[in-house]
């Protein structure tokens, strides 16, 4: 997610390290829109040089794979003939293979590292960058051929070098795009049908976008195997559930659901290791790797195949012959610049070349990492024995690298002298060095402007920051920031009670809403404006007023979990740290497990109050039952405004669902599977639910109902049970408890819910759900007679008794009225039978 942060301050920064006058460099981990940039650039056909001249418009965002900016070219100065693609004023993707954030760029270097045994080649070995944007214009041609529109795949331009950030670049195709819309549809058993490959009624079957986009990925991995890209083909395999926002689409086809689809990524972030899979897809790709005799997938194609490919299809790659003898020279390159063990085994032991190669793009990385200047990396080229000492050198930890800059640059050989020999220069050597992480901190939304300058000017306040700088950005300034903390305490426990009470704020809040959705792409320009319209009607105030009350409950279920942990340590002096901890822990996990929480209890007893007030339960019908429930709670009421604001409530159930996605990492990104999943089963699987017990009701309204089979299953329950005791006491002397037979009297009483709604033939909803509570209630009530019949020898008392078949009737009567609930929400659709 984009952070709002000032780039004045930063440039503010900026200044202050180059006041210091220090011989180093300055650490830069991305730009900021409106930096120029200046590359040394290589198209790629025909693979023509130059110097473009570029401006930053906005800083896109960053994952284990690089950074992703939108730029525009000022100027451009060809050494040898035109850079095909590129053009002055034009407006290019620029992804820098490096990502902007430390702790992804280590955790994508150690798994490369494991898999291959050297640096993350697209970063350091301009070859390695070459040959992934070679394959891809091959890709993008023979989308030509499967999709008929070489469209379908995102154009590439030019390769280069960023000496600042220290890695490989490219230049391609600016996609105006989006990820997906999320979609309502009411028919989800016809898409689960459709997803099988079943026959369904073409007129029924919702979801346009989400079926178009999973068709275009399909045939797109099915065209990568075919071409041999069967690597490449991981970014798009859908099963790995964080593929689909590597296919946008092109927001001039917003007329058409199955057009625009455009696959805009080919540079995998991870290495896939055989012991680490990270999607539920990465087993079946290791597999199949397995199969192939890849042990470590990241990138590897097979060239062979796209050659045999090639010559099926001359007449549309006639023009790429030379295109494709540079792929496979830069492929053979790239192959033998690591070890990789698993590939190399024991070419290792006797290939002169293979060792040749691993020094050569060794020294290369070095010079991309501006580790070694031009005057050692000649020096290093020349000679192999010191390129192997430079090599081991890096083995140690922090000095390794230390020595490495000394022995390979002289500014930073410079600057080590001075911190030694030079009084001052230590002091402006640590202000300097506060700037660069204070930059980094506040972009990542840690420290406010005014804080950022502060820290950088006094010492004590950067150290006091340094031990909570590991914890998550909002955490960080919540706990290092009084103006912020006070600003979340009073969003969090003050801000709602004013939305309660101003119908002013409320209407605020939802435009505010509005604005933030169309930014986000998940609200239409005509749905924004209907629900503006509507905002001045009563049952849209009322909603929103349980959206606040909602929000008001958030807490509850919190503070009575700390209140409960509070008093079981209280009255449990005699525990033990450990079991204190332990407790403590568990106490916690359970409030956040089960299905009904002090506050979604709250929520619901709000939704039936409100339901009563009005004396219209029809308007809340929805609201009443799922409000009671942790969790899907939240979206009661986007889901029950779904009857009269269909635009408002799909928003709404949009906007809360998917912002609690968003937390989830990797796998909660926008855009991703899960965002879909989780907007289907809040939104659409419950519209698919209500249209399905209306049809269901229209056909039972024309049957008589049925009630005599309540006593009859009440009575077979209660004598199954009953035997069971019977067994208990004649083998042990004594009646078992319910913890005893947990599992019979969960069993029993949700057979009793199934058997009981699925005879009551044509009786309404309501009243199956009744005659199942109530089956349950004679089920507790006959057990806990039984029970004290078989157990009656004068020592059960009838406080026991009472006790016993309360604990009974309240057990059963739920367990029922569940077991009829879902049984009435597992029923087949009556239309699809």
């Amino acid at each position: 997610m984009t952070v709002e942060y000032s780039v004045e301050i930063c440039r503010e920064l900026e200044e202050k390290f180059r006041g210091a006058c220090l011989h180093r460099p300055m650490r830069i981990r991305r730009y900021d829109a409106g930096a120029e940039l200046v590359y040394d650039v290589r198209g790629l056909e025909p693979a023509n040089t130059g110097r473009v001249h570029l401006v930053v418009e906005k800083f896109v965002g960053g994952g284990f794979a690089g950074q992703v900016y939108r730029v525009k070219v000022l100027a451009i100065e060809a050494e040898n003939g035109p850079i095909a693609g590129l053009e002055v004023g034009g407006v290019y993707a620029m992804k820098i293979l490096i990502p902007p954030s430390s702790f992804s760029r280590l955790f994508r270097n150690v798994l490369y590292w494991i898999g291959f045994q050297g640096p993350f080649q697209l970063q350091v070995n301009p070859t390695a960058a070459r040959s992934g944007a070679l394959w891809q214009k091959f890709i993008r041609r023979g989308a030509k051929i499967r999709f008929g529109d070489e469209k379908a795949v995102v154009d590439i331009y030019a390769t280069f070098v960023d000496g600042k950030l220290g890695s490989c670049g490219e230049l391609s195709e600016w996609v105006d795009g989006r990820t997906w819309q999320l979609e309502v549809d009411n028919w989800l058993d016809l898409l689960k049908r459709w997803r099988r490959g079943r026959h369904v009624d073409a007129e029924r079957l919702g979801s346009p976008e989400y079926r178009s986009k999973r068709e275009f990925m399909g045939k797109l991995v099915g065209l990568l195997h075919d071409m041999g890209g069967y690597e490449f083909a991981r970014q798009y395999e859908w099963s790995t559930c964080k593929s689909q926002p590597n296919c946008l689409k092109r927001r001039d086809t917003e007329n058409n659901s199955s057009a625009g689809l455009v696959a805009v990524d080919f540079k995998a972030g991870l290495a896939l290791l055989p012991f680490l899979p990270m999607s539920p897809g990465d087993f079946k790709l290791i597999a199949k790797g397995l199969m192939r005799g890849s042990l470590v997938q990241f990138d590897r194609g097979d060239i062979n195949k796209l050659q045999r490919f090639v010559d099926s299809h001359s007449d549309e790659f006639a023009d790429m012959g030379r295109m494709l003898e540079e792929l496979k020279a830069a492929d053979g390159v790239y192959r033998d610049s690591v070890p990789d063990i698993t590939q190399n085994h024991i070419r290792l032991l006797y290939s002169r070349k293979l060792w040749s190669t691993m020094l050569d793009s060794a020294v290369t990385g070095w010079k991309v990492k501006n580790l070694i200047d031009e005057e050692h990396e000649r020096k290093l080229r020349s000679n192999n024995f010191l390129t192997i000492l430079y090599l081991l050198m890096g083995g140690f930890p922090f000095l390794g690298t230390i020595l490495r800059r000394a022995w390979g640059r002289i500014d930073w050989r410079n600057h080590y002298r001075r911190i030694l020999t030079e009084q001052g220069y230590l002091w402006r050597s640590i202000q300097a060095r506060i700037a660069e992480k204070v930059i980094v901190w506040h972009r990542a939304g840690r420290v406010s402007p005014e804080r950022a300058l502060r820290l950088q000017e006094q010492l004590w306040r950067f150290l006091c920051h340094i031990p909570v700088s590991i914890l998550p950005a909002g955490l960080h300034r919540f706990l290092t920031d009084w103006a912020f903390f006070k600003d979340k305490l009073h969003y969090i426990f003050v801000r709602p009670i004013k939305l309660y009470f101003s119908a002013k704020l409320r209407e605020q809040w939802l435009r505010d809403m509005v604005t933030e959705g169309k930014s986000k792409h998940i609200l239409t320009n005509q749905d924004a404006k209907t629900i503006l319209g509507q905002l001045n009607e009563r049952y849209v105030q009322r909603y929103l007023i349980s959206l606040v009350v909602h929000l008001l409950t958030l807490p509850i279920t919190q503070i009575v979990s700390g209140i409960h942990i509070l008093i079981w340590n209280m009255i449990h002096p005699e525990a033990t740290p450990v079991e204190r901890a332990a407790m403590s822990l568990a106490i916690a996990a359970i409030y956040q497990v089960i299905p009904i929480s002090p506050g979604s209890l709250a929520r619901g007893l709000w939704a039936v109050g409100i339901a009563i007030y009005d004396r219209s339960f029809k308007d809340y019908n929805i609201a009443v039952f799922l409000s009671f429930f942790k969790y899907i709670g939240y979206l009661a009421f986007p889901i029950q405004m779904a009857q009269h604001y269909p635009a408002l409530a799909r928003f709404m159930a949009a906007h809360w669902a998917t912002e609690a996605v968003h937390i989830v990492p990797v796998f909660g990104e926008r855009g991703a599977l899960l965002e879909h999943w989780v907007f289907r089963l809040f939104y659409n699987w419950p519209l698919t639910i209500r249209r399905r017990m209306r049809r269901r009701a229209e056909l039972r309204a024309q049957m008589k109902p049925r009630y005599w089979h309540v006593g009859l299953c009440a009575v077979a329950a209660a004598g199954i049970s009953g035997l069971v005791n019977f067994a208990y006491f004649r083998n042990l002397g004594q009646l078992p408890s319910l913890r005893d037979i947990w599992w019979l009297a969960v069993i029993v009483p949700l057979i009793c819910g199934v058997a009981v709604t699925l005879g009551c033939s044509g009786a309404a909803l309501w009243k199956r759900i009744v005659a199942a509570a109530v089956c349950g209630v004679i089920v507790g009530v006959l057990y806990a007679a039984v029970s004290a019949m078989l157990g009656y020898d004068g020592w059960i008392a009838a406080g026991e008794v009472l006790t016993g078949c309360m604990w009974r009737v309240f057990v059963f009567a739920a367990l029922s009225t569940i077991g009829a609930i879902i049984t009435e929400l597992k029923l087949p659709d009556p239309d699809l039978k």
